[in-house]
């Protein structure tokens, strides 16, 4: 690579387009070609917030003609991702796109083969693999046998501005797509393991979806040595923050929970920045003495590290930048993006026809 900056263009001003947005503003490797979304009002309020002069763009397709950027931001609902990686990909572009990847495992492994080809790096958003603390707790639960239960979960009574933007998400994916690619994404790492079985259940709780579409989702996930996990996630303003934000897992040497007073508590089901907080986890050992008593006290690990969503944003962007010049290996991220992908679309399925899915 030379001392050029790498012009990237930046499409959708959500919020995880203005995090990224930012991201690249305050990297210097990067630079901002331009921030496309459909409509000048959509992005306003994150134009204030870049370099004056910062460009803008009304059009996907004339922008990444006409500006020819090095690399493209795809932070765009759902079901835009594969064809707009797909195009950057073939215009010769890097890529970063939010997760899923794609709307189904043929699509994931397309642009995966296809970046490839190409010597392009394609990073997809799985913001998890940044954070120090998560980083941890999957260090904390390869130390508690196999097999492993893990349990997560993710509820978010939404309501407001928060419940039109889900009900949007919601018109193109189910929320067990949506967010739980993270948290298998997290199994997959405890477990090191093939997942081999998957199932999933759906349902409604509202009028305003169009009647395929699902608010709640729960799917079960089982692994070749052994370990199962399951995820739930629910979307909308009748949600309980009752134990809305469950991250634990069970070894046959103890447990690991994430214990997140802050950010479990009523009121911050739906605050994106309370998504990313751990705070600390609580580890148990489940050893016993000759009198069948547990041997050690149950240990709180505190985490000093807790970068919010903004900061989160920007050492994706760091990793992006590492998979662009070459000083990191996105093999085994693709691949398990590709992985990810295929768990949660296949529990969507099994909702759908009623069947649990061999993988």
């Amino acid at each position: 690579m030379t001392d050029q900056k790498i012009r990237v263009l930046v499409v959708g001003a959500g919020n995880m387009g203005r995090s990224h947005a930012l991201a690249y503003a305050s990297i210097p490797e990067f630079e901002i070609a331009a921030v496309c979304t459909r409509s000048p009002d959509s992005r306003a309020k994150l134009m204030t917030e870049l370099p004056d002069g910062t460009a803008e763009a009304n059009d996907y397709q004339d922008a990444l003609r006409e500006l020819q950027p090095d690399a493209v931001c795809i932070s765009t609902y759902p079901d835009t991702h594969y064809p707009f990686a797909k195009l950057a990909l073939e215009a010769g572009c890097h890529v970063f796109t939010e997760k899923p990847l794609a709307e189904n495992a043929e699509q994931c492994k397309e642009l995966v083969e296809l970046a490839r080809s190409k010597n392009k790096a394609l990073v997809v958003g799985y913001i998890l693999r940044q954070h120090p603390s998560w980083i941890k707790f999957v260090e904390v639960a390869k130390t508690l046998g196999t097999p492993l239960v893990m349990r997560m979960n993710l509820n978010q009574q939404s309501y407001g501005k928060n419940w039109e933007t889900h009900k949007s998400l919601l018109s193109s994916i189910s929320p067990i797509v949506d967010c739980g690619v993270h948290y298998i994404d997290v199994m997959c790492q405890m477990t090191e393991s093939k997942p081999i079985r998957v199932s999933g259940v759906g349902a409604q709780l509202t009028d305003e979806l169009p009647q395929d579409k699902i608010n709640y989702g729960h799917l079960q996930v089982t692994f070749e040595n052994g370990s199962v996990g399951w995820y739930e996630a629910g979307w909308g303003p009748m949600m309980s923050e009752t134990a809305f934000f469950v991250k634990d897992v069970v070894g046959p040497l103890g447990s690991a929970s994430i214990v997140a007073a802050e950010a479990g508590s009523r009121g911050k089901s739906s605050d994106v920045d309370a998504h990313c907080q751990t705070e600390r986890i609580l580890l148990h050992r489940s050893e016993k003495n000759e009198n069948g008593e547990l041997v050690a006290k149950d240990e709180y690990i505190d985490l000093d590290d807790e970068p919010d969503h903004d900061e989160l944003c920007r050492r994706e962007q760091v990793f992006f930048l590492d998979g662009i010049t070459g000083k990191a290996d996105l093999t085994e991220h693709q691949n398990s993006a590709i992985r990810a992908s295929e768990i949660v679309l296949a529990a969507d399925e099994s909702f759908r026809s009623g069947k649990t899915l061999n993988l």
